[in-house]
């Protein structure tokens, strides 16, 4: 399907016109998908082009929007992504401070207009006992100049032009491009940093039920995207998988030793402990009762995912 090109001249808030844009947003739209980022880039301070690529395969999509564009840095988010009117000006400002780096990425936060549902979820992706190392693409604080694909997705990536001779995304992988991306992508060599200066807003699945398909797919796909030997670098992938197959055994456990069920009881006060400290800090008591069903969900969803991936492989 041919791509849907925008170029829109945005004047700045000093009421100069801008020049030539810098940044090409390349926007992977799948099939019966709402596209909402177009009002942000429009009111974008410096001026943005876009390349919208409709189709189901999302990395396609994006590898088709790559051949297309025109200008040195690429930025890569979704159609129901909303960005800062600032987001241009801070990634223009990040490049220029730091020349060494290829790839920089930010944190996909929550919507303010959020249901109550989304910002639950976000809050337990932000958090390392729902997400672990995962946790820094939904509220990273701190600037890390040597990143990797744990911190970082394809809502909120940008890189220069250079890169994408060399790395691609893979066609076979989804959802999961995004991370082989910036493997394949450290393992030639690019620099890749994480700023929690260049943010953006992205929705979230609105019910349990999409919310636990989602991270039963970016579990199924972990065992294609490398090998079980990889994965261990990164143990937290695996700990969910873990995690069932203890509850699975649970009961014939406990037959040989009541003191199996001590890995459940710290669970469970874990599970308590981190939903009162998101509660506090996101300013909202109700989320001792509804957090410790999010996290469940995540574990359980990720850990089935992961667990039919290796079975399939």
């Amino acid at each position: 399907m041919k791509a849907k090109t925008g170029n829109f001249f945005i004047h700045s808030s000093s009421g100069k016109s801008q020049m030539k844009p810098k940044i090409t947003a390349i926007i992977p739209l799948g099939e019966k998908r709402s596209i909402e980022i177009l009002e942000t880039i429009k009111r974008q301070y410096e001026k943005i082009s876009f390349i919208i690529e409709k189709g189901p395969n999302h990395c396609l999509n994006l590898n088709r929007g790559v051949k297309k564009a025109k200008t040195e840095i690429l930025a890569f988010v979704n159609g129901h992504t909303l960005l800062p009117r600032d987001w241009s000006k801070k990634v223009r400002i990040f490049f220029e401070k730091h020349p060494e780096i290829d790839i920089v990425g930010g944190p996909q936060l929550t919507p303010e207009n959020a249901s109550y549902f989304e910002k639950i979820s976000g809050y337990a992706l932000g958090s390392r006992f729902g997400s672990g190392e995962a946790s820094t693409r939904y509220s990273g604080k701190k600037l890390i100049l040597n990143a990797d694909e744990t911190m970082l997705t394809s809502a909120n990536l940008v890189c220069r032009k250079h890169v994408l001779k060399l790395v691609k995304f893979d066609e076979t992988l989804y959802p999961g491009g995004d991370p082989k991306f910036i493997s394949d992508a450290k393992k030639k060599g690019f620099k890749i940093a994480y700023s929690p200066e260049i943010i953006a807003y992205n929705k979230r699945r609105t019910n349990i039920k999409d919310f636990f398909i989602q991270n039963f797919n970016y579990g199924k796909v972990r065992p294609k995207k490398e090998p079980f030997l990889e994965t261990l670098k990164h143990p937290f992938f695996i700990i969910p998988s873990l995690f069932i197959l203890y509850l699975i055994l649970l009961i014939p456990l406990m037959i040989l030793s009541k003191f199996f069920i001590f890995p459940a009881i710290i669970y469970v006060c874990l599970s308590i402990i981190f939903s009162v400290y998101e509660g506090t800090k996101n300013k909202d008591p109700l989320t001792i009762f509804t957090l410790p069903i999010i996290f469940l969900a995540i574990h359980l969803s990720y850990g089935a995912g992961f667990l039919y991936g290796m079975i399939k492989k």
